[in-house]
């Protein structure tokens, strides 16, 4: 469609095109965090949901490129800019029928605990003694799947009590991510390079240069994501992304009155794209999998993934006039919303490394009345597992 949209000099095409790409990138963000997580090692999870972002981030640092005005970016070839995706969608078409199936998935929501083993032996290349633990940890589950119910659509996950907390955990932080700025940054940062005093040409390459931090954030957070805590690195990531903001803001508000200032302003976008990388880019893609258990996660999942769109869509579409009646100020009410983020995240979201999903479900099941931050102790099946002490002390 995009192919032939130029010739036929139809927009509906276009936008035709854009509405089933974006159905795929809904579909893809949902689902791919929440797969690999459940092919992971339980050591590894953090690690491996990072590949999701990171494979967003890299489309994203391809993108900037092709689009050059001296490459794709241009009047005469844009059209293949906007199709080239459909190579890698074909390849991807080709690869998924031999790609082994969730494991989870088999044992807790079709049932079939020998083929569920069995998937389990061929992902982890082992035999099933070795693989005692994680056997019992699928059956803990199947076991509170059991308890909450097995049947759960979007209806039923927003009619639950118990998973309200976990819900708004889930799409606060997707929208949360997207609401921070981080596509205003990315969708119009040659203009915000050239208001900060530089060439047409070098603005494009300032681009390139903010995708190549975004990358090298990502590739990091595949190692932080298996040594620190998400609670920690979030809040973290959130502090400094909210100071960045205020810089940004602070030099585009004086970069007329200042000849350092459109150095601050290149500085502010760079840090900003490095401290959101570091853990509010990627650990709201994977997060609903280590608050949700099987049953309700791919409901939950999809209300994220809908609260990350929406987020996105409203900074694609509100920016331009922000930028052009608020100017700095925008970056102001970027600063706001993280902040507010920071607070909801720095009293409710529980610390779910080493902790199983029903661990994290029995702290967050009674709402705001929970205190998951506070030591307690979780009922899984008949065994009790003493959670870790989560106090504000020793998670920040």
């Amino acid at each position: 469609m995009f192919l032939i949209s130029k010739s036929l000099n139809s927009i509906e095409l276009l936008f035709i095109g854009r509405t089933f790409g974006g159905l795929s990138a809904g579909l893809i963000t949902t689902i791919m965090p929440m797969y690999l997580v459940e092919l992971a090692p339980p050591k590894l999870k953090g690690a491996v949901g990072v590949l999701c972002p990171l494979g967003v981030t890299l489309g994203i640092l391809i993108g900037q490129i092709l689009s050059m005005n001296k490459i794709l970016g241009n009047e005469d070839y844009w059209p293949y800019c906007l199709a080239l995706p459909a190579t890698l969608q074909a390849i991807c078409a080709l690869i998924i029928p031999v790609l082994p199936e969730s494991p989870k998935y088999l044992f807790v929501i079709k049932k079939n605990p020998p083929l569920a083993i069995k998937q389990l032996k061929r992902v982890r290349n082992s035999n099933e003694e070795s693989l005692t633990d994680e056997i019992e940890i699928l059956r803990l589950e199947d076991q509170e799947n059991i308890r909450l119910g097995d049947t759960w659509n979007i209806k039923k996950v927003l009619k639950s009590k118990s998973l309200l907390l976990p819900i708004l955990l889930v799409c606060s932080l997707q929208a949360g991510q997207q609401l921070s700025g981080v596509n205003a940054v990315f969708y119009y940062s040659s203009d915000i390079f050239r208001k900060a005093k530089l060439s047409t040409n070098s603005s494009e390459w300032a681009t390139i240069g903010t995708g190549c931090c975004n990358i090298f954030m990502a590739s990091l957070a595949v190692q932080t994501m298996s040594c620190c805590k998400r609670r920690t690195i979030l809040i973290t990531s959130l502090i400094l992304t909210t100071i960045c903001l205020m810089i940004l803001g602070l030099s585009i508000k004086f970069i007329d009155v200042f000849d350092w200032m459109p150095y601050l302003c290149i500085f502010g976008i760079l840090a900003y794209v490095l401290c959101y990388g570091l853990g509010l880019g990627p650990i709201p893609y994977f997060i609903g999998s280590e608050l949700f258990e099987v049953g309700p996660r791919s409901s939950a999942m999809a209300l994220g993934s809908m609260a990350n769109w929406t987020g996105n869509f409203i900074v694609a579409l509100t920016f331009p006039i922000m930028n052009e009646h608020l100017e700095a100020v925008s970056f102001f009410i970027f600063a706001a919303i993280a902040i507010g983020l920071l607070i909801f995240v720095r009293n409710y979201l529980p610390e779910t490394k080493y902790r199983s999903a029903a661990e994290v479900f029995r702290l967050l099941e009674h709402g705001f009345k929970s205190k998951p931050l506070v030591a307690e102790t979780a009922v899984i099946g008949n065994g009790v597992h003493e959670l870790s002490n989560l106090t504000d002390k020793s998670c920040i």
